[in-house]
């Protein structure tokens, strides 16, 4: 269709643009009158009459906007291009959404000039990169709150490439550690770790990185201070399309949480260490292993006497009792004595009950402040701390725990000594139950080594005599031997165990003890007639009572020529060993055990005794064992003696303790003796 304007003028060629899919319209005149649209302009517009201003189809806002253009173009006949441009139809009302377009004005000269508008509709496009535009805006925004949150709850946020190596940093890591720039990036950050931590800590990165999984992980790092700090790491990997294309890592000090954690769980590991433990040394021993490697490298425990009662200017002893240290680093021996004067510094610092500091220079430890044999530790293994702690227990000074550290630990401090502290106070009861045990034990050992006399020494007859308190049993206990020369020159040889282990079997022990010494040397007849005589007796004076006993004595029946005349009543057999080492028991006349009311004879038996011989008697805690049979337990006795037969007859009693597998629960007696070759 051809475009008329105003005046009746006539444009041709224009209905070429009828079918096209874009809106075209033409304007003619200073008003912009339109002389032509399209179909597809109608069909935005609207099929509004030719000869009117373009304008009216649009609100007032579009009219302000777009009106300039016109007149420029009209006016210059230079183009005007817009992309994307909001439009708002009159018809629409205030409440209307715009409409967006991407048009051309150009001026087309004819009768009178014309603006030709070339326009299409580009609202769904504008509408999704607006949209895509205000997702982006919020990602941002997104983004930097977490920064923001980041920034709030980690000290120091660095960035590494998808290879791991950090790119950026806060700043902060560069401030905390000295290191620059230079050295921290890639993974300079390792060079700061702790030795122990660093390999571990970059296995776990390069793990993280390969499964692209977030990492979290707590090491030391050493501060500008040169000390040692633990620090959380966060650390995410950052992705687009599938691909990491880099991580974000956080690093945050943890150390007081750190420390706290870790004197909750000593304390736990403390209280079931002395929970489990009843003996003292194995207690102490059992903190010392608790002690190391938490709090130090090194400890040993020193037992301290009973400093009240020690008289004024007399040296302390002190054994030590227990013992720990780092693997590879040489241990103390378990066991020790030590002596110090009274105005040395470590009995100075008993003295005062609180716990001493000292930092020195590695491997020069002061020397009056400390055992000797842990100087000497402290020196070959260049320690550069040690803390001396009296340990009170009960008001008393119950030991003395020395604590170090060495290499390239920080020194011991204060908050060391008060978790140190915090580990005796926790335990406290448990060792006053210990400490109460030990010193009943030692009583109880005391009394009962009174109560046992030296064998005495003979020209042709050698005696020996051990004796073995339980390690499980704080009461005196029942065993006993004895041994002395009666007027007719024979040697008495005792052995014997009184039931019970307490208090009243100590006082029916030397309650026996003394009237079968009375009644041997009064009564110059056969150790089975005294033995009679004693259980007869014991109905009288002590009638609850029940004893095991052998009774023997040794004597020359001619000149060089010995004999055993012995008698056993209820008690394991006396051993004989011959002088070749081959050895048997003695047990072909046994009898009741004393204590029993049944008045019968007592039998006794005689055996030659060649020179070299060896007699050992001695009580059931050296064989007996729960759920083994008595015979297999006395082969075994046997067969050790046997290999044992040719060394002195002490080797013979020690090698017998150290061999024999004692379930430890009873006294062990033991008197042997050999007729002299």
């Amino acid at each position: 269709m051809d475009g008329v304007d105003g005046r009746g003028t006539r444009w041709l060629g224009l209905e070429t643009f009828d079918s096209a899919p874009i809106a075209v319209a033409l304007t003619v005149g200073p008003e912009h009158r339109l002389v032509y649209t399209n179909h597809v302009y109608r069909a935005h517009v609207g099929g509004r009459p030719l000869g009117r201003p373009i304008a009216d189809a649009f609100d007032d806002e579009t009219r302000r906007d777009y009106r300039d253009m016109f007149d420029q173009v009209l006016a210059t006949g230079e183009p005007v291009s817009l992309v994307g441009a909001p439009v708002r139809l009159a018809s629409a009302g205030t409440d209307g959404e715009d409409l967006f377009f991407s048009f051309s004005l150009s001026r087309v000269d004819g009768a009178r000039p014309g603006v030709l508008v070339i326009a299409i509709e580009v609202t769904e496009q504008v509408t999704a990169t607006r949209r895509a535009d205000e997702a982006l805006i919020d990602q941002e925004r997104v983004r930097r709150r977490f920064e923001s949150l980041v920034w709030l709850n980690a000290q120091i946020v660095w960035v590494a490439d998808p290879a791991g190596q950090v790119t950026e940093s806060s700043g902060t890591w560069e401030q905390m550690t000295g290191q620059s720039w230079e050295d921290y990036k890639g993974e300079g950050w390792s060079r700061v770790l702790h030795p122990d931590d660093r390999q571990a800590a970059l296995r776990s990165w390069k793990n993280a990185l390969r499964q692209e999984s977030s990492w979290h992980y707590t090491y030391r790092v050493r501060t500008l201070e040169g000390e040692y700090r633990h620090f959380d790491l966060h650390a995410a990997p950052v992705f687009e399309d599938g691909v990491v294309v880099e991580w974000v890592g956080t690093c945050t000090d943890v150390e007081r949480q750190w420390q706290e954690r870790q004197r909750r769980e000593l304390l736990d590991r403390a209280a079931a260490a002395a929970r489990e433990r009843t003996e003292l040394t194995d207690m102490f021993a059992a903190l010392a292993e608790v002690l190391v490697p938490a709090l130090a490298d090194g400890c040993g425990v020193h037992l301290l006497p009973d400093l009240v009662d020690r008289p004024s200017g007399a040296p302390i002893v002190v054994h030590r009792i227990a013992t720990a240290s780092l693997g590879g680093v040489r241990r103390q021996p378990p066991s020790g004595e030590e002596r110090f004067s009274p105005d040395s510094g470590f009995a100075q610092a008993i003295r005062h009950r609180r716990p001493l500091l000292r930092v020195f220079p590695p491997g020069r430890p002061p020397a009056d402040l400390l055992p000797e044999t842990t100087v000497r530790w402290l020196t070959e293994a260049g320690a550069t701390s040690v803390v001396l702690m009296p340990v009170i227990v009960d008001g008393i000074v119950a030991a003395a725990v020395t604590a170090a550290r060495r290499g390239d630990r920080t020194p011991l401090n204060s908050a060391d000594i008060a978790l140190m502290e915090q580990v005796f106070d926790h335990t406290h009861d448990a060792l006053s139950s210990a400490v109460q045990f030990h010193r009943t034990q030692q009583l109880a050992r005391a009394l009962q080594y009174s109560l046992l006399a030296d064998p005495p020494e003979l020209d042709a007859l050698e005696l020996i005599a051990r004796y073995l308190a339980s390690p499980a049993a704080a009461e005196v206990g029942g065993d006993w031997y004895d041994s002395f020369v009666l007027p007719d020159g024979a040697a008495v040889l005792i052995i014997g165990d009184v039931t019970g282990h307490d208090l009243a079997a100590a006082v029916e022990m030397s309650r026996l003890r003394n009237m079968l010494r009375v009644l041997t040397a009064e009564h110059l007849t056969p150790p089975g007639a005294i033995l009679r005589r004693l259980n007869t007796a014991m109905q009288t004076v002590a009638p609850d009572a029940t004893a095991t006993c052998i009774l023997s004595r040794v004597e020359e029946s001619q000149p060089g020529q010995w004999q055993l005349d012995y008698a056993v009543a209820g008690h394991p057999p006396p051993l004989l060993i011959a002088p070749g080492g081959a050895a048997r028991f003695l047990d072909d006349m046994p009898n009741p055990l004393l204590g029993s009311p049944l008045d019968q004879p007592y039998h006794s038996s005689t055996e030659p005794l060649p020179p070299g011989s060896t007699v050992v008697l001695y009580t059931d805690g050296l064989i007996e064992h729960s759920g083994e049979h008595l015979d297999t337990s006395l082969d075994r006795l046997r067969r050790h003696a046997s290999a044992l037969a040719s060394g002195p007859l002490e080797h013979l009693c020690d090698g017998l303790l150290d061999t024999m597998p004692s379930a430890g629960t009873d006294d062990i007696a033991m008197i042997a003796l050999r007729v002299n070759p």
